[in-house]
């Protein structure tokens, strides 16, 4: 009887995982093939083994989106899973208009991200952005600068816009971990004396794990591969200073470099796939004790 169930098992599981196998599976070991190659996108490609590889960390260029895109992620994760889980712990409570705020909260991120670059691009324009108008008509445009004009500023403006945008996805997978937490635990630590800060960290956060390494995991994703809000922003700019590796490959590859911009996706992958790991093991481990 247990070896039919194993067999049912694995016979549902055979479509999933011949859809992972197209998807996944083929395109990455066909990936791994054409960054070994000097293929162009037209003509046929030859084998030249680790070039791509080596001249990627032979250009300066190269390293240093890796440390911009890198540097965009340390700021936007852990602002989004820190934003989202206090607009969680505020949409939990009990107060009127609860609804329109969760709306508002969470529009931005049903948006198109490149659309929502293009507005605050305009927004934060020198001299003719709403903003500058707006402080203008208050006496204080001296305020106001050209903020995407430097890597500094540009950064800042990249990771707060990109975390106003997705917080309020965050923030949903959070209120749903809190409302499965049971009432009965908060009531038991009141009675006991525990103090707001006691509750949070011995119920609430314990209790919220899975939906902790279910955000850490997806931003970290989305921040390492972030792409259209820097497009519309600064396009990389000012040069290449804030440009992203999402970014840097695809320029090399409408630049007729295809085998090498494969290659620098597949390092890509490696950059993404190790933290993603580090954080679930981390997050296991918590979970467990």
């Amino acid at each position: 009887m247990e070896k039919n169930k194993i067999g049912l098992h694995t016979f549902m599981a055979l479509p999933a995982f011949a859809l992972f196998s197209v998807f996944f599976i083929y395109p990455l070991i066909k990936g791994i093939g054409m960054s070994l190659t000097d293929w162009d996108g037209m003509s046929k490609a030859s084998f030249i083994g680790l070039d791509n590889f080596r001249q990627f960390f032979g250009d300066e260029r190269a390293i240093n989106n890796i440390r911009t895109t890198v540097l965009f992620a340390l700021g936007s994760a852990p602002l989004l899973n820190l934003v989202g889980l206090i607009y969680a712990l505020l949409m939990n409570s009990r107060f009127k208009g609860k609804g329109l705020a969760r709306m508002i909260i969470y529009l931005p991120a049903i948006i198109s991200p490149l659309i929502m670059g293009y507005i605050w691009y305009l927004l934060l324009q020198p001299g003719r952005g709403f903003i500058y108008h707006f402080l203008e008509q208050m006496g204080k445009s001296s305020w106001f600068g050209n903020w995407l004009g430097s890597y500094g500023t540009a950064m800042l403006v990249l990771i707060l816009v990109n975390v106003w945008q997705y917080a309020g996805m965050t923030m949903v997978i959070y209120l749903a971990g809190l409302q499965a937490i049971p009432e009965e635990l908060y009531e038991a630590a009141k009675v006991d004396g525990a103090t707001f800060p006691k509750r949070l960290f011995y119920i609430t956060l314990p209790m919220l794990m899975p939906a902790i390494r279910i955000n850490v995991v997806t931003n970290i994703i989305g921040s390492l591969s972030v792409f259209d809000i820097v497009m519309s922003l600064t396009s990389g700019g000012p040069g290449y200073a804030t440009e992203t590796l999402s970014i840097y490959i695809m320029r090399m590859s409408y630049g007729a470099r295809t085998g090498y911009s494969t290659a620098v996706a597949i390092i890509m992958f490696f950059i993404i796939l190790i933290p993603v790991l580090v954080s679930m093991w981390l997050t296991r481990v918590k979970s467990l004790d």
